[in-house]
């Protein structure tokens, strides 16, 4: 049913994408004086950990979802249901939508991660938690859906493939 090579490629392009997170933390890391390496190497990953648990809660219906007024999803994928391992990926049949969901989570994860090098060593760890979930909710999420998930942007002729509006330019903005 699914392509085997298509689902390789897209699962290897998860793991490199995911890799970076790690690879943006020790980056920063080095970056810094060495009394806050720890506290911006964990604002990278917990922004795995926290950022995973909104995406499946709440964030791939936010972007992928049924349309609503082209600016968010609808609750259609909420906690990711009616996705299961035999569910194919709506644009192409070629892939499982659950590989999809994870390969489009990676990006979700990186971009708050590249975030956090502009107030490196300037913001504490409760005040980076509440601006990662309201930032995610009200900002990364709707944009999403507005360029990659059929929204108003996507409807007015926006292309972006590699992610230089969604990531870089919603980042570098931030």
């Amino acid at each position: 049913m699914f392509d085997t090579g298509n689902t390789a490629f897209m699962l290897v392009a998860t793991s490199l994408v995911m890799l970076m997170t790690p690879g943006l933390a020790f980056f920063y890391g080095g970056l810094i004086s060495r009394k806050n390496v720890l506290s911006i190497m964990m604002q990278s990953f917990v922004s795995m950990g926290w950022t995973t648990i909104l995406w499946v809660t709440v964030g791939f219906t936010m972007c992928f979802g049924n349309d609503i007024g082209g600016i968010i999803g609808g609750g259609k994928y909420l906690f990711l249901r009616g996705i299961t391992t035999q569910t194919a990926f709506p644009s192409s049949a070629h892939i499982p939508m659950l590989v999809f969901v994870a390969y489009q989570m990676m990006f979700a994860v990186i971009t708050p991660a590249l975030i956090t090098g502009a107030f490196a060593s300037r913001v504490r760890f409760k005040a980076y938690m509440i601006f990662l979930t309201v930032w995610l909710l009200f900002v990364y999420f709707p944009l999403v859906h507005m360029v990659w998930g059929g929204g108003f942007l996507f409807d007015a002729g926006a292309l972006d493939f590699a992610g230089g509006t969604v990531v870089h330019m919603n980042g570098g903005l931030a």
